[in-house]
């Protein structure tokens, strides 16, 4: 058996200038850190002349016979277009499993993603360096399978740890950002997230906002350059050690953040938003494009008794959790190699 998981994340400033719309124009800049929850992919050659994929967070099975070629649409399309690019038609049983609910904000979709070819590619006995796996990921992501999405959770997620992640047209440049231990133990203790109890489909409001931005719509290409430039002040704010500064960025973020397209926003993360604010929280926004997931609050840490009970009197449940630095990684390999009899003719 093999086993590895990567890491999902949470964006500080710039999330939304990573879409191509963007960036090929602009440039783009995230700030954002990954947390210790992970995606989790087992992986077991089974011999027989066929793969099977079950995936225990969405409830479902799939059956692929190898006499026939894998296709990805339908239930588990992502899965079934990594084990395609492989060239993987029989032998082998994928086991996947998330420690959060799919759709919440976190850079969930693209952690199965680096979660998996990292699996795949150490059990084809193929080193891939970060830059590769988080790049191969974009190109089945976006490209094969034509999800309007951005790039930053791909490459958080290859790479782990607090980061700039800067996009142009021809690369991405990942960065550790210059943080001292005292500040990130004091900007870790500071942010919370809160689960809104529903998931979301960010598609919709990608796609709004990709529109926006190819149509040069200028309030929104505005709101865009204003966090692009936030991505970079946190990052500066941090290097000084001015915790408290990231605090009215995210409040600032938040605001840019709801002109990107219609629905980034709803009534009751607005009324619990401003619930957090009325007891000693300094900012935040939802994290991922909007809509519904988890609410990354900052708050210094003697209000913040008082912000989860004001919260949980909305429904809301805090989530505990701390940064994390290794990104995608192998747990466990008892020598596994997939043989080239699972590969298609």
């Amino acid at each position: 058996m093999l086993i590895a998981r990567a890491p999902v994340r949470i964006s500080f400033a710039g999330g939304g200038t990573d879409l191509p719309a963007y960036y090929e124009k602009f440039g783009g800049a995230v700030l954002s850190t990954t947390i210790n929850k992970y995606f989790y992919v087992f992986l077991q050659v089974s011999g027989d002349d066929t793969i099977q994929i079950t995936s225990s967070d969405y409830r479902t099975f799939y059956r692929h016979d190898g006499d026939t070629p894998m296709l990805f649409d339908g239930d588990l399309s992502l899965p079934r277009a990594i084990l395609n690019h492989f060239g993987l038609q029989r032998g082998i049983a994928l086991f996947l499993a998330s420690e959060i609910p799919p759709g919440t904000g976190l850079g969930s979709s693209s952690a199965v993603t680096v979660a998996i070819i990292k699996t795949v590619a150490t059990a084809r006995g193929l080193f891939l360096s970060k830059h590769q796996i988080a790049d191969l990921a974009c190109q089945i992501e976006i490209e094969k399978l034509g999800t309007p999405i951005g790039k930053q959770d791909q490459y958080a997620a290859a790479f782990g740890d607090l980061n700039l992640i800067e996009f142009s047209r021809d690369v991405v440049t990942v960065t550790p950002a210059p943080i001292a231990p005292v500040t990130r133990r004091e900007l870790e203790k500071s942010i919370l997230l809160f689960f809104t109890g529903g998931s979301r489909e960010a598609a919709s409001i990608l796609q709004a906002q990709k529109e926006a931005s190819e149509q040069a719509d200028a309030r929104v290409i505005t709101a865009l350059h204003a966090v692009k430039q936030m991505a970079y002040d946190a990052r500066d704010a941090l290097e000084r050690g001015d915790v408290a500064r990231i605090g009215e960025l995210l409040d600032a973020n938040w605001q840019h953040k709801k002109k990107f397209a219609g629905g980034v926003s709803t009534p009751l993360i607005d009324d619990c938003y401003d619930l957090a604010l009325k007891n000693g929280a300094r900012g935040g926004k939802l994290t991922g494009a909007g809509g519904g997931g988890f609410l990354m609050i900052f708050c210094e840490p003697k209000f913040q008794t008082r912000v989860t009970e004001a919260l949980a009197t909305r429904g809301l449940k805090r989530m505990d959790f701390r940064f994390e630095s290794e990104g995608a990684r192998v747990l466990v390999n008892a020598g596994l190699r997939i043989p080239e009899s699972a590969l298609g003719q």
